[in-house]
């Protein structure tokens, strides 16, 4: 009986709201109109915490905590991990009056002959391969999308003949302006050594990077891995939202003192290399707003 009041009660309220306010309030769980123009958008609770800890005046509304960093007002969400919560928080934030999303969080690297690669590096992709599952999905549904988009073939598409994998692997690009404006902060504050304008992967396999799959990375001249970004470029491009990711080199995948499946020990520049990523950010924030405003 309860809970056929609730639910009564529940349906009543739903009747003097719109659709796009009823899917931001079930998964950012407030209104629209709490969410800001600016998104940092970190993926893991250590970069989150760090950047909530530094808001001015902070306000939490639901999911979504507001303030101010460097006097730029910003909103702060965490998406957890992957692409299918990134493409979700999207979508709500295209029902909000966000103009930008920046990610902020960690990655892979991939060091190779022409770049040597740190934990504690900062990587700012120059263009991302989508070997994500969701991808696909919005490209089937959104055809327009590939007017705009560059393709790759993919390395994986004979190995073993299996029929599984994708043969063609989207490439997708951050907003160019943001780019330019992190990669300037960037050099300014930490130098140029341990700044990587470079290409990403996205993938959705965290426990699959094996030796077949770091040597086509290296033939594709790809220095990074994270499992976000490919989706967040996508949609933001659909959605008309400017986004880019700045990211801290966390782990180097099959290196036996940096791949964290067998390293039994944080390396020392982990923690840095997430500060340096948070402070090259909220130095950029005023650029920022300058160019969506």
């Amino acid at each position: 009986m309860l809970n056929r009041i609730k639910s009564e009660l529940l349906n009543f309220g739903l009747k003097f709201i719109s659709v796009n306010e009823k899917i931001v309030r079930m998964f950012l769980e407030t209104s629209p109109s709490n969410v800001n123009e600016i998104v940092i958008l970190p993926a893991i609770k250590n970069v989150a915490k760090k950047i909530v800890q530094k808001l001015k005046n902070k306000i939490t509304h639901g999911r979504v905590y507001n303030g101010f960093l460097n006097g730029v007002r910003v909103s702060v969400i965490r998406s957890q991990i992957g692409c299918p919560n990134v493409a979700i928080l999207m979508e709500s934030l295209k029902r909000c009056k966000t103009k930008a999303v920046l990610r902020v969080d960690v990655c892979g690297g991939i060091p190779d002959q022409f770049n040597q690669i740190n934990i504690g590096d900062i990587i700012i992709p120059n263009k991302v391969y989508c070997d994500d599952g969701v991808t696909p999905h919005y490209i089937r549904i959104n055809p327009s999308l590939l007017n705009f988009m560059e393709y790759a073939d993919s390395p994986f598409g004979t190995i073993n003949n299996l029929s599984i994998v994708n043969k063609t692997i989207p490439i997708v690009k951050p907003n160019e302006d943001i780019k330019n404006i992190l990669l300037n902060k960037a050099r300014t504050i930490i130098g140029s050594s341990r700044v990587k304008e470079c290409a990403l992967w996205t993938t959705d396999a965290l426990f699959c990077e094996d030796f077949e799959f770091i040597r086509a990375m290296k033939e594709l001249k790809i220095n990074s891995i994270d499992m976000e970004s490919s989706i967040l470029l996508l949609l933001s491009s659909l959605f008309n939202i400017k986004s880019a990711s700045i990211l801290s080199v966390s782990d180097i995948p099959l290196d036996p003192k940096n791949d964290f499946l067998k390293s039994k020990e944080i390396h020392p520049d982990l923690e840095k290399g997430i500060d340096d990523s948070i402070k090259i950010l909220i130095n950029s924030l005023p650029d920022i707003k300058k160019i969506i405003s």
